[in-house]
């Protein structure tokens, strides 16, 4: 029987009852506006980085997030998910305290910074996955609510795009020292600000947002009666109840078909996706955009999301899932078609559809995930969710640094007297030719893999 929808005002004064619903949306925001993300490739390679180590500590990143993902999510159905969440926070301020405050002059001291920058990120990360969705969620089923998820993810991913929408903007514009003078000319007139200067401006405000993160997390209440509240017991106990539980989640997720896809499915799409929106920046100066558009770009990005978790929701209740991977599979191969013709301007548009792809991938994942998953290990199954969309992340990275490289040299064999720059951005360009056929191959074996168990399962199911 189809249960009808929650009104704007009916909607506002249960998410009044449930404070944990509002902190989630608000630690989300927080969490993931990052004022640098519009100069991301850029800020590393200002810092004195190249493009090679910028693809290795961005692997770093994500080799991290796979050591710690799962344990981290068995800690947190154990301990409690509060718990990891202000731990988040903290590895969060420590990341950004690090490269905020680092000196220039030494790139051995600088890139062992931004090394240690990735490894605490990675960990914030994994504490983050998982832990914060199963304390919402649970917080709704705490409530009778659990029906209401849906609602609550489009109401937290328009609030991350409004998030995003604003740190882009204002990452884009602290970033770019000549907007920064006009401002300080005004304010104090003959003081002037160099690069120096301002490329660590992004870094100070989102060491501000982690701090807080830190505020909102530290108000989290675990909800009662379910999953997460282990309760103080022996380390020893701890470890071996969450060893435990994490054998038990992931034999659980390869013995269901249905989860098993939607992780292999979800997978493909994201890690794909995701390196491309690492490389926007340079992909922009690349088709002739200033680097001031960058902000606004990255905010057009940001406005979609704004619109895209309502179709996502319309999706995933009218659409099958199946149907719902056959849709995100042509929109992701159109745009990956698309970048590789580094079309003057426009070529932006191609970029627009990566980041659409990205919010619907992330929506689906989330919605059938905590759909199929018990409250007793879902942070662990979203933990195990993260592992495997950052192995392929890690694993894409090395493989963009060595065709990279490979290119690189080829080219360099082919044109000497070609300056070092030009040869880096004609590697760019090749390697991005290569993204629609690694899409392709990617779905091809995660069909192979997925599609046989869900036909057993359903004629199991025929059967019974």
């Amino acid at each position: 029987m189809a249960t009808r929808a929650a009104g704007p005002a009916e909607f506002a004064s249960f998410l009044y009852a449930m404070p944990n619903i509002r902190l989630f949306i608000a630690f989300r925001v927080l969490f993931n506006a990052r004022f640098y993300y519009p100069v991301f490739t850029v800020l590393f390679l200002d810092f004195g980085l190249s493009l090679e180590q910028f693809a290795v500590l961005n692997t770093v990143w994500a080799v991290t997030i796979v050591l710690a993902e799962v344990p981290s999510g068995a800690l947190a159905d154990l301990l409690g998910r509060r718990v990891l969440l202000i731990a988040t926070s903290l590895l969060m301020i420590a990341e950004m305290a690090l490269i905020a405050f680092v000196p220039l002059g030494n790139p051995r001291l600088v890139f062992w910074a931004f090394l240690a920058n990735r490894v605490l990120s990675g960990l914030a990360e994994a504490m983050a996955s998982g832990a914060d969705e199963a304390l919402a969620y649970d917080t709704l089923v705490a409530h009778g609510k659990a029906t209401a998820w849906p609602k609550v993810l489009e109401m937290q991913m328009r609030a991350q795009s409004v998030g995003y929408i604003f740190a882009m903007t204002a990452g884009a514009l602290v970033y770019d020292p000549e907007a920064v003078n006009r401002v300080i000319g005004w304010l104090v007139p003959g003081t002037a600000v160099t690069l120096q200067d301002t490329m660590r401006f992004p870094l100070y405000l989102t060491l501000l947002f982690g701090l807080l993160a830190l505020a909102v997390t530290w108000r989290m209440r675990e909800p009662e009666g379910v999953a997460g509240q282990a309760g103080p017991r022996a380390a020893t106990t701890t470890l071996r109840a969450g060893i435990r539980l994490i054998f038990q989640a992931g034999k659980w997720i390869l013995a269901t078909p249905m989860v098993l896809a939607v992780i292999l499915f979800a997978t493909v799409f994201d890690h794909t996706l995701r390196m491309l929106a690492t490389l926007t920046s340079e992909y922009y100066r690349l088709i002739d955009l200033p680097e001031a558009s960058f902000g606004l770009l990255g905010s057009a990005a940001a406005v979609l999301g704004l619109f895209v978790p309502r179709l996502a929701r319309i999706m995933a209740e009218r659409l099958p899932p199946g149907g719902n991977v056959l849709a995100l599979g042509c929109l992701s191969l159109a745009s990956l078609a698309l970048l590789p013709l580094f079309i003057p301007y426009f070529g932006a548009l191609p970029m627009m559809l990566v980041f659409t792809g990205l919010t619907l991938t992330s929506y689906f994942t989330s919605h059938y995930l905590n759909a199929l998953t018990d409250s007793a290990q879902r942070a662990t199954v979203l933990s195990f969710k993260g592992l495997v969309f950052n192995a392929a992340y890690g694993c894409i990275g090395l493989i963009y640094a060595g065709v990279i490289q490979v290119l690189r040299h080829d080219r360099t064999g082919l044109y000497p007297d070609l300056p070092p720059n030009l040869i880096a951005d004609q590697a760019f360009k090749e390697a991005m030719v290569f993204f629609p056929l690694y899409l392709i191959v990617g779905l091809a074996l995660a069909a192979l893999c997925c599609l046989p168990r869900l036909r057993r399962g359903r004629a199991l199911a025929g059967r019974g």
